[in-house]
C-alpha cells in the first residue's frame, strides 16, 4: 500500500479500522472470561474443581482452534472472509451464554469462531504497508494497544452490568461488543488492503527446515512456559476467587465490584510496556543486551514472587479479608512478570524459526498456551482442597520451578 494513501493519525486508514475491530472483539471475549467463573459456581453451581476444569478447558480451546483456523483461511477462506464468519459465530456464541441449557454449546461455539478470527485479523495489519515502510512496525505497538483497552474496559462494563442486574446481561454485553466490532470491520472495508497471496519466505536454495538442536530448545521453552501458564492463568480463576471470597472490597462507603479487579492487567500492561521498552533499548544501546532466557527467567520468579505475596498475606491476615490495595500490588508485580517473559518467549520463537517455517514456529506458541491453559485448569482444581496461603504458594514453587528451568536452558539457547 502506498505511504501517499490518505491517513489517520499518520497511518493508512485501515489500520483504525482493525484497531477498533480488534479492541471490541477482546472486549467481548475478556468480558465473557471475567464472569465464567463466578457464573459457573453462583448460577449453575457446579463445584470450583469442575469449574476450574471448564475453564481450564475452554480457554485451551480458544488457543487450540486457531491453529487449524489459520490453515484454513491460508487453504480455502481468505482473511475477509474469516474474519466476518469468525466475528459472526463468536457474537452467537456470546448471545447463547444468555441461555443456561446452552452454556457448553455456547463456549464450544465462542472457540470456534476465535480459530478463525484470532490468527486471521494480525496478519491485515501487515498487508497496509510496503515491507520497507517504516511505520510497519509500530503498527503492530498501535494494535496491541487495543488488546489492553478492550481488556481493561470489559471486566468494568461486564462484570458491573453482571453482577448488578444478572449474569445473563453481562454476556449479552459482550455479545454487543463483538458485533460493534464485526460492524466496524464491515463498514470499513473499503480502507483495507486486498487479499494477496503470502510471500514465500524461505530463499532459493535455503533448507527449511528444523535442526534437531532447535526443535529440543523449542520444546525445552515449551515445557517451561507450560509450567508458568499453570500459575499464570489462575488470574481469571483462583485468583478470581479470592478477590470475592479473601478481599475486604470496601473503599469507604463503596464496595469495589469483584470483576473490576480482572481489569487492573490489562491496564498495567499499557502503563508498564513504554517505560519498560524504554530501559531495554537504553541497555542495549549501551552494549548490555540480556539473553532471552534469563530475562524470561526472571520474569518467572517476578510472578512467582508476587504469588508469594497473596500467600504471606493470607497466613498473616489468619482468616481476616485481605485489603483490597494488596490485590492491586499483587497485579502490579504480576504484570512485570509477565512482560519479561510471554512477548519474549514469542519473539524467541519468531527468531528460532527456520527459513519458510515462521508461521508453523509461531503457531507451536499457541499450542504452548493451550497446554498451559489445560495445565492451569488442574491446578485449579486444587483451590478447594488446600489451604489457601498453601495454594498460592503451590502457584510461586511453579513459578520458580519454570524459572528454573528457563536458567538451565539458557546455555544451550546461547550456542
Amino acid at each position: 500500500m502506498s505511504q501517499t494513501a490518505p491517513t489517520w493519525f499518520g497511518h493508512p486508514r485501515g489500520l483504525t479500522v482493525l484497531f477498533l475491530t480488534n479492541m471490541w472483539e477482546q472486549f467481548s471475549y475478556y468480558g465473557m472470561r471475567a464472569l465464567l467463573v463466578y457464573f459457573m459456581t453462583r448460577q449453575l453451581m457446579l463445584g470450583q474443581a469442575q469449574a476450574s476444569l471448564i475453564y481450564g478447558a475452554y480457554t485451551a480451546c480458544a488457543y487450540f482452534t486457531p491453529i487449524i483456523g489459520g490453515a484454513m483461511v491460508d487453504r480455502f477462506l481468505g482473511k475477509r472472509r474469516a474474519i466476518i464468519i469468525g466475528a459472526s459465530v463468536m457474537a452467537a456464541g456470546h448471545f447463547m451464554m444468555t441461555f443456561e441449557p446452552l452454556f457448553y454449546v455456547a463456549l464450544a461455539t465462542i472457540a470456534l469462531g476465535n480459530g478463525l478470527f484470532l490468527p486471521t485479523l494480525p496478519t491485515q495489519v501487515g498487508d497496509l504497508y510496503r515491507r520497507d515502510d517504516p511505520r510497519r512496525g509500530w503498527a503492530y505497538n498501535v494494535y496491541y494497544v487495543g488488546i489492553n483497552i478492550g481488556g481493561f474496559l470489559a471486566p468494568i462494563a461486564c462484570g458491573t452490568v453482571g453482577e448488578l442486574y444478572g449474569w445473563h446481561y453481562g454476556f449479552a454485553l459482550a455479545g454487543i461488543g463483538m458485533l460493534a466490532g464485526l460492524l466496524i470491520y464491515l463498514a470499513g472495508g473499503k480502507h483495507l488492503p486486498p487479499e494477496r497471496k503470502e510471500e514465500q519466505v524461505a530463499q532459493p536454495g535455503v533448507a527449511a527446515a528444523f535442526d534437531r538442536r532447535t526443535v529440543l530448545m523449542l520444546l525445552g521453552v515449551g515445557v517451561a512456559v507450560t509450567v508458568f501458564r499453570s500459575a499464570y492463568e489462575q488470574v481469571g480463576n483462583t485468583v478470581a476467587l479470592w478477590s470475592d471470597s479473601g478481599v475486604d472490597r470496601h473503599a469507604g462507603s463503596l464496595v469495589i465490584p469483584m470483576t473490576w479487579f480482572q481489569s487492573l492487567n490489562p491496564l498495567f500492561v499499557m502503563l508498564m510496556t513504554p517505560p519498560l521498552l524504554a530501559y531495554w533499548r537504553r541497555r542495549a544501546d549501551a552494549g548490555v543486551s540480556q539473553a532471552p532466557a534469563l530475562r524470561m527467567a526472571l520474569g518467572a520468579l517476578i510472578l512467582s514472587g508476587a504469588y508469594l505475596l497473596l500467600a504471606g498475606l493470607v497466613w498473616l491476615g489468619d482468616g481476616a479479608p485481605t485489603a483490597w490495595p494488596w490485590l492491586v500490588l499483587f497485579f502490579a508485580a504480576f504484570t512485570a512478570g509477565e512482560l519479561f517473559i510471554l512477548p519474549t518467549g514469542l519473539g524467541l520463537f519468531a527468531r528460532l524459526a527456520p527459513a519458510g517455517r515462521s508461521t508453523t514456529t509461531v503457531g507451536a506458541w499457541f499450542l504452548i498456551i493451550f497446554s498451559g491453559s489445560l495445565s492451569a485448569g488442574a491446578v485449579g482444581s486444587l483451590w478447594s482442597r488446600f489451604d489457601h496461603g498453601v495454594f498460592f504458594a503451590l502457584l510461586a514453587a511453579l513459578a520458580a520451578l519454570s524459572a528454573l528451568m528457563l536458567r538451565l536452558l539458557n546455555t544451550a539457547m546461547n550456542k
